[in-house]
């Protein structure tokens, strides 16, 4: 049903049934999308398309960790390959709390791999989730502690001048004195902020949230075990309609209840599907690396620090995600595909990929085959700005 022309290196023709609209559709492309013309009859056993998926926080992928300085380019963009065979167009690199000098290494290791590769296209933009986050057990998460840090805006300008400008998201915990000036400082900058792994009050997140925060990183996760039943932090920030949440969606980092809920609390319009991935998601189970701290990946699919039960990322793969959000909380196909497209795209600030398949928009498109009953996908083709980027 797709085809990329012979003749013509940067056309791309495909047929398929608009995930979005449920219209039967043919794509024009050449690096944007060009024409999305309704189909007047459905041919039998159209395949779905929609646009690639966008994953704003990945730590690594395919045994390949993001946080390591010295990780080998060609490394790099076998992993991002990986990605696409998920559906996945863009994503953000994801940089963890570590030493002031290993975080710039890393990410001036991406900005060059951004630059070198010709994968380098999908790397949209990178994120800085750490070091200001809460030095605390549970909140913590799986971050080093020793590296937990006050807000400083000239560190920030250091992680953006290794980037070369490419850091578009930080994710920190607003209890720390310094988080309101920091925050607005870098929103006048065009940095989106988001909140994550905080034991902030509910008078804290509102100052953050009035100082230019708009996202909620992985809720539900980065928490405490035990939390007052209220007030507490996850409901401060569900109930706070300014901002968008995002959700780890692999049956292990949070439940279907609570997801269900959250959801409600949100809406579809402010949620946003992430893997979360780190290193060893795509691999085989065994021992890997996030930064400088070693992880598993257990045999039952959990990423956890080496030798203990406390979760380190995920192994999560993008239509996988796509999938467990219609299996465990009941989504619709074109809920599923929004939290995974467009809404990433408008909070993480992703010019041309905020209206779905409509002509001017990049040519990221994602076709896959849908099995409704079994509310399962299994991803056939993906192009990058018109480029046939994976093929089942």
């Amino acid at each position: 049903m797709c085809e990329t022309c012979a003749k013509n290196k940067t056309t791309m023709k495909c047929l398929g049934i608009d995930s979005i609209t449920h219209q039967a559709v043919e794509i024009s492309a050449s690096t944007v999308l060009n024409q999305v013309e309704p189909l007047i009859t459905t041919p039998e056993g159209l395949d779905y398309v929609a646009p690639g998926f966008i994953d704003i926080q990945v730590n690594g992928f395919a045994g390949v960790d993001y946080n390591s300085p010295t990780a080998p380019h060609e490394e790099i963009g076998r992993s991002v390959r990986a990605q696409y065979a998920c559906g996945v167009a863009r994503f953000f690199p994801t940089v963890i709390t570590g030493g002031p000098e290993e975080m710039m290494g890393s990410l001036r290791n991406l900005a060059n791999a951004k630059e070198s590769l010709a994968e380098g296209v999908a790397m949209e933009a990178f994120h800085v989730e750490g070091p200001h986050i809460s030095p605390d057990d549970g909140p913590r998460g799986a971050h080093p502690r020793q590296w937990v840090r006050k807000p400083d805006v000239d560190e920030f300008h250091r992680w953006q001048e290794a980037a070369r400008g490419n850091v578009r998201l930080v994710t920190l915990a607003p209890e720390w004195p310094e988080a309101p000036a920091y925050i607005e400082a870098l929103v006048r900058q065009g940095i989106v902020i988001a909140i994550g792994h905080t034991n902030a009050s509910a008078a804290q997140i509102n100052d953050a949230v009035s100082a230019g925060a708009t996202l909620s990183t992985h809720l539900g996760n980065g928490a405490h075990q035990m939390l007052l039943r209220h007030p507490n932090y996850i409901w401060d920030q569900m109930a706070d309609d300014r901002l968008a949440a995002d959700f780890i969606v692999d049956g292990i980092h949070i439940g279907a209840h609570f997801l269900k809920v959250a959801l409600r609390a949100k809406g579809i319009e402010r949620s946003i599907l992430v893997t979360d991935a780190s290193t060893p998601a795509g691999a085989e189970p065994g021992r890997y690396y996030l930064g400088e701290q070693p992880v598993d990946l257990t045999e039952d699919g959990r990423v956890v620090l080496a030798g203990q039960t406390r979760l380190a990322g995920s192994a999560l793969k993008m239509h996988v995600g796509v999938e467990n959000l219609m299996k465990m909380v009941g989504l619709s196909l074109h809920e599923a595909i929004t939290m995974a497209t467009r809404n990433p795209a408008r909070i993480g600030r992703i010019g041309g990929r905020m209206r779905g398949l409509t002509p001017g928009d990049r040519a990221d498109v994602v076709r896959f085959r849908y099995d409704k009953a079994a509310k399962s996908i299994q991803i056939l083709n993906t192009w990058v700005s018109g480029k046939e980027v994976f093929a089942a």
